[in-house]
């Protein structure tokens, strides 16, 4: 089943295919466009893929870029949702999407959940995954660490979505609009910086009741499942293989803690970071910040991937 808007989403991304496959339990949704060595970019919370409509066209220009909707966001449909989508799954079934699409190795970017996704899914497969990028987030494991009311005021969707099925189901059910509407309002600052086109998207596919119970089990699965996930690897001290990026808004970042790049050093040695402008939502508020960086990342990853063996597909 597709969203209302699927058959339009081409029209964010021009020259680009649409992505209709199944892999790994999932009938993948999205948009993959350009050609050389692959790009899986991860949207988060409450996006659909049409968030990246900004970095995707300048990526495609040396990379094949595949863009999906996360499992059971979107258009992207789970064949089952028992048992529980959890980011350990969700990177499988990204890994099984990627090798049915030829690409044995690749770099991960992930914004939000998609980054908590793309973490996950690197700590995994660290042998399909030559390079990871995070936007706005740390791992899972950091962030409960440092909760405080004034992280759960801000932040509350976090523990609303994650109630007991099927309470914030029903709520939600009551006025989806006006919540996705609150939520992006917060992300941006009120600020104007999601064109009405891409509300309009996100808007029709936070109406359909089925990717509003997705979004609430990857909640749930964020403070039970993924957090035992995070916590079996510090205590294993197991870290991410492949150089790491961090990119950050300084506006949400509450000073006097470690920064986001002294976290990420504790789960990987290789790792690069810096603050952007705007708000939460980096990829629509500072497109042209995040490719400054996200460029030469890749660039530099893959050409040490290139002389370590690795090739074009």
């Amino acid at each position: 089943m597709q969203s209302p808007t699927s058959a339009n989403d081409t029209a964010f991304f021009p020259g680009f295919r649409p992505l209709d496959i199944e892999a790994g339990g999932v009938r993948f949704a999205g948009v993959t466009g350009g050609d050389g060595l692959p790009v899986l970019m991860l949207h988060g919370f409450p996006q659909t893929h049409v968030a990246w409509r900004r970095i995707a066209p300048t990526l495609a220009e040396n990379h094949a870029v595949i863009i999906p909707d996360l499992p059971g966001y979107g258009a992207s449909r789970p064949d089952r949702m028992v048992p529980r989508w959890t980011k350990r799954r969700a990177g499988e079934a990204l890994v099984a999407l990627m090798g049915a699409l030829g690409h044995d190795k690749f770099a991960v970017v992930g914004h939000d959940c998609g980054g908590r996704v793309g973490y996950r899914l690197t700590l995994d497969h660290p042998d399909r995954v030559v390079a990871y990028a995070s936007l706005a987030v740390v791992p899972t494991l950091d962030v409960m660490a440092g909760v405080d009311f004034g992280f759960a005021a801000k932040n509350y969707h976090w523990f609303f979505l994650a109630q007991e099925a099927d309470l914030p189901e029903r709520l939600l059910a009551a006025d989806p609009d006006a919540f996705m509407s609150r939520t992006l309002k917060g992300m941006t600052g009120g600020r104007d910086v999601i064109d009405q086109a891409a509300r309009k998207a996100y808007l029709a596919a936070f109406r359909d009741p089925a990717v509003r119970h997705a979004i609430c089990e990857d909640y749930r699965a964020a403070v039970s499942e993924d957090l035992a996930f995070d916590r079996a690897d510090r205590e294993a001290g197991r870290k991410l293989p492949c150089p790491v990026m961090v990119l950050w808004p300084e506006a949400d970042w509450a000073k006097g803690g470690p920064t986001p790049v002294e976290i990420w050093r504790r789960w990987a040695d290789d790792v690069e970071g810096w603050a952007t402008g705007g708000g939460h939502l980096q990829a629509e508020d500072a497109p042209d910040e995040v490719i400054a960086k996200l460029g030469p990342f890749l660039d530099q990853a893959y050409g040490d991937g290139v002389r370590d063996g690795l090739r074009r597909p």
